[in-house]
């Protein structure tokens, strides 16, 4: 099939090679059955299929709906171009199996069609991931407030690991050369050393072994990050850290 000719496949091209797939294993095929797209039965086994051209939250509605009447649930799209298996799809698998649906995908050929089931609907078990949880909950600690808006899109998010640095360039800023002992003395996290080793921002340089002060990048960074950078100041400034002493200062 060209290029041109794979952009005309509608809905209806998926029917033919489906039924014919379902007929030769046994089904009675039937289309169109109360708002049913495709259904099929064998003995006490019924099927139903809907078919779309792609994927979307209509489709989803509508299988979900056809659960009522049957566990065998499938959807079936045509398969897309360049399709492979990435996170995307991935992604949507997971959604499809965590609603019990299953997945059957048709590729248009030069001559001819070919339907994969690449799932069938089963009952999805709920595992939690306690790795990610705790991931979670580290990130959330690691945070000293809430410097994202939820649903920010192409912004820059304020995690755990970029408000430690910020808190570093803020120690070095005010006091010049330190080593990770020092900074660490100073309040920052455990994560000192490896965040300056990294340097993953720029924002850090080496004078010597185990000493760093801050980058001019670093001093650049503190002005475009304000409200946290004028945490850390305060703090700093304020002697807020009530764990150091005043011999701890460098």
């Amino acid at each position: 099939m060209t290029k041109d000719t794979a952009k005309k496949i509608l809905e209806k091209d998926l029917y033919e090679p489906i039924s014919n797939y379902l007929k030769n294993q046994g089904y009675k095929v039937q289309s169109e059955v109360k708002d049913c797209d495709i259904v099929a039965v064998k003995n006490e086994e019924m099927i139903i299929i809907e078919l779309k051209k792609s994927i979307n939250l209509t489709l989803l509605i509508q299988a979900t709906k056809r659960q009522k009447i049957t566990d065998g649930v499938y959807i079936a799209i045509p398969k897309p171009k360049r399709f492979k298996w990435n996170k995307k799809w991935n992604d949507i698998s997971g959604l499809l199996k965590r609603l019990e649906l299953g997945l059957i995908i048709v590729s248009f050929l030069q001559t001819t069609t070919e339907v994969e089931i690449v799932f069938h609907p089963s009952v999805y078990k709920y595992r939690k991931s306690n790795r990610m949880k705790e991931n979670i909950i580290r990130e959330i600690n690691g945070r000293s407030g809430s410097y994202n808006v939820g649903g920010s899109v192409k912004e820059k998010i304020m995690t755990a690991y970029r408000e430690n640095a910020i808190h570093i360039a803020c120690c070095l800023e005010k006091y010049g050369e330190l080593s990770p002992k020092d900074l660490r003395a100073l309040g920052t996290s455990s994560k000192t050393q490896s965040i300056l080793s990294k340097n993953f921002y720029g924002w850090f340089e080496r004078v010597h072994r185990g000493i760093y002060r801050l980058h001019p990048q670093g001093k650049k960074a503190l002005e475009n990050y304000g409200e946290t950078a004028d945490y850390y100041k305060k703090l700093l400034e304020g002697n807020l850290n009530k764990n150091l002493g005043t011999n701890d200062v460098p």
